[in-house]
């Protein structure tokens, strides 16, 4: 009787820590799903709008400046269409698990970037490297680009497959077709398109237009896809 009833106390005791066990197991699932339905639908819009705000990079683009006539409808100012180039420092980087080989990657990489924005816009390479490497959310590389140098540049972030960070945002330079003739008149305007003098500086509310943003949207193969709006 005793041996029976110690297998008895036994299996028993057995039981109860498979039924407890169950239990618990039951409970950690039922703690996962509620967890899980949170995330979802409590904190799903903001988790959503914080992987756009790493993800989305904001510009303004300033509008192509008016055209200025003289009473016979000549051309006294026009602007032409050129691109002004910008760098997001803070993505030109190359992500890896292992930390130290992630900083040695992205150092590479900010110097081959450096070199080639220097060759191209024919600028110092210290000078843009310090700018590659900058803490800033933005830094300008080249304004009022022609197109030849625009085109260099595009072939190359083809062929190197860099396209994060690396902004070509269109921009416009004006022109005074009679050079100096009635330059009294007429001004001029400074390096971000504002009439400083002149024509160019009364009419300016008027000559400027509304500039746009762009929204660059970095996917997770690295290339920049804009929005204009």
């Amino acid at each position: 009787m005793n041996t029976k009833n110690k297998s008895k106390v036994k299996k028993s005791s057995i039981s109860t820590r498979l039924r407890n066990g169950m239990i618990v197991i039951f409970l950690i699932m039922i703690l996962l799903i509620v967890r899980l339905g949170w995330l979802q639908f409590v904190k799903g819009s903001w988790l959503k709008e914080q992987m756009y705000s790493q993800l989305i990079t904001s510009r303004i683009i300033s509008p192509k400046r008016g055209t200025i006539y003289d009473a016979n409808g000549k051309e006294l100012a026009i602007s032409a269409a050129v691109d002004t180039v910008t760098i997001n420092p803070n993505l030109i980087m190359v992500s890896d698990e292992n930390k130290e080989l992630s900083e040695i990657k992205t150092k590479a990489l900010k110097e081959k970037v450096a070199k080639a924005l220097s060759e191209i816009f024919e600028l110092d390479y210290q000078q843009t490297l310090e700018k590659v490497s900058s803490t800033n959310y933005i830094e300008t590389i080249a304004k009022k680009v022609q197109k030849d140098k625009i085109d260099k540049l595009k072939s190359w972030m083809e062929e190197e497959k860099v396209y994060s960070g690396i902004n070509i945002d269109e921009d416009s330079k004006r022109y005074y077709p009679y050079g100096n003739l009635a330059s009294n008149l007429i001004g001029f305007c400074g390096d971000e398109n504002i009439g400083l003098e002149g024509l160019e500086n009364e009419f300016d509310d008027l000559l400027t237009g509304t500039p746009r943003k762009n929204n660059n949207i970095s996917r997770c193969n690295s290339r920049i896809y804009t929005r204009s709006k």
